[in-house]
C-alpha cells in the first residue's frame, strides 16, 4: 500500500527537480558558448578563434654603424617609429582576426609593414650618410614574420559543411564580398610633372624610380584583376591601395633624396603617393 509523501517532502522534491533543471539549462548555455555558436543543422561549422600570434621583425639598431652626432636625433626618431609600426601591426593582427582570405595577413599587414620599414630604414641610412659612410643592405631587415597563433576553423559536421581552413594568418570570412564586381583600374597622381629641374647627376636614378612607379601601378592593377571575389569590403584598400601607397612613398622619397644631393630637395611629394580605385 503506497503512502502519500508528507508535504515537506513534496516541497523538497520540487526544489531538487528545479535545481536539476536549472543546472541542465546552465550546462546547455555553457556548452553553446564554448562551441562558439548554436548548431542549427547537421551542416553547421563551429569556429574557434585562437591567439592570432605576434609579429617579429629584425632589430635595426644593432646593425647600424657608429651614428654621427648630427644624425642621432633623426636616427633615434626613426628607430622609435620602427617600434611603433610593429605595435600597430600587432594591434591590427588582433583587430582583424577572422577577416580576409588565407593570405590576408601577408597582404594586408606584413606586406604594408615591410614597405613602411623600408622607407623608415632608408631614412635612417640617408641621415647617417649625410656626414659619414651611408650604410648599405639595411633593406634586408625590412621583412617581418608572424609567429604561431592564427585562426583555426574546426568542422563539426558532414564533409559538405564549410571546409576547415587554417593558415599562418587569419581565416577568410566567406560572408563578406570584397572585390566582387568588375575589377576597375587604379589611378595615381603623376610624379614626373611635379618635379623641379633634375640635376644631370641625378637623372639616371630619378628616371629609374619614375619607371618603378609605373611598374608598381601595373602590378597593383594586375593584382586587382587576380583577386576579384576575394577578401572583405576593405580588401582593396588594405591589400592593394594601402601597400601601393607605401611603396610609392618610399620610391618618391628616393627621388627627392636623389635630387637633393646636388640641388634643393623637393618637398611635399608625399602627397602624390595615394592612389584611387576607379570602377
Amino acid at each position: 500500500m503506497s503512502r502519500a509523501l508528507p508535504k515537506y517532502n513534496k516541497r523538497r522534491v520540487a526544489v531538487i527537480g528545479g535545481a536539476a533543471a536549472l543546472a541542465l539549462t546552465g550546462a546547455v548555455v555553457v556548452n553553446s558558448a564554448l562551441a562558439g555558436e548554436t548548431s542549427k543543422s547537421s551542416g553547421t561549422t563551429a569556429r574557434t578563434l585562437a591567439d592570432p600570434g605576434t609579429i617579429t621583425c629584425p632589430d635595426v639598431a644593432s646593425q647600424l654603424p657608429a651614428i654621427p652626432a648630427t644624425a642621432k636625433a633623426e636616427v633615434d626618431r626613426n628607430l622609435a617609429l620602427l617600434d611603433t609600426q610593429i605595435q600597430e601591426a600587432n594591434k591590427r593582427l588582433v583587430d582583424t582576426v577572422g577577416q580576409g582570405g588565407p593570405n590576408f595577413v601577408q597582404n594586408a599587414i606584413l606586406g604594408p609593414l615591410k614597405d613602411k620599414r623600408v622607407a623608415t630604414v632608408n631614412r635612417i641610412a640617408t641621415a647617417i650618410g649625410r656626414t659619414a659612410a651611408k650604410p648599405t643592405g639595411l633593406d634586408a631587415l625590412a621583412p617581418c614574420t608572424l609567429n604561431a597563433g592564427g585562426v583555426t576553423s574546426t568542422a563539426t559536421a558532414t564533409p559538405s559543411a564549410t571546409a576547415t581552413q587554417q593558415s599562418s594568418g587569419n581565416t577568410g570570412n566567406a560572408g563578406n564580398a570584397g572585390n566582387t564586381n568588375a575589377a576597375g583600374t587604379i589611378t595615381c597622381p603623376d610624379v614626373a610633372s611635379q618635379l623641379p629641374a633634375i640635376p644631370a647627376t641625378a637623372k639616371a636614378e630619378v628616371d629609374r624610380n619614375l619607371a618603378l612607379l609605373d611598374t608598381q601601378i601595373q602590378e597593383a592593377n594586375k593584382r586587382l584583376v587576380d583577386t576579384v571575389g576575394q577578401g572583405g569590403p576593405n580588401f582593396v584598400q588594405n591589400a592593394i591601395l594601402g601597400p601601393l601607397k607605401d611603396k610609392r612613398a618610399s620610391t618618391i622619397d628616393r627621388i627627392a633624396i636623389s635630387i637633393g644631393r646636388t640641388a634643393a630637395k623637393p618637398t611635399g611629394l608625399d602627397s602624390l603617393a595615394a592612389c584611387t580605385l576607379n570602377k
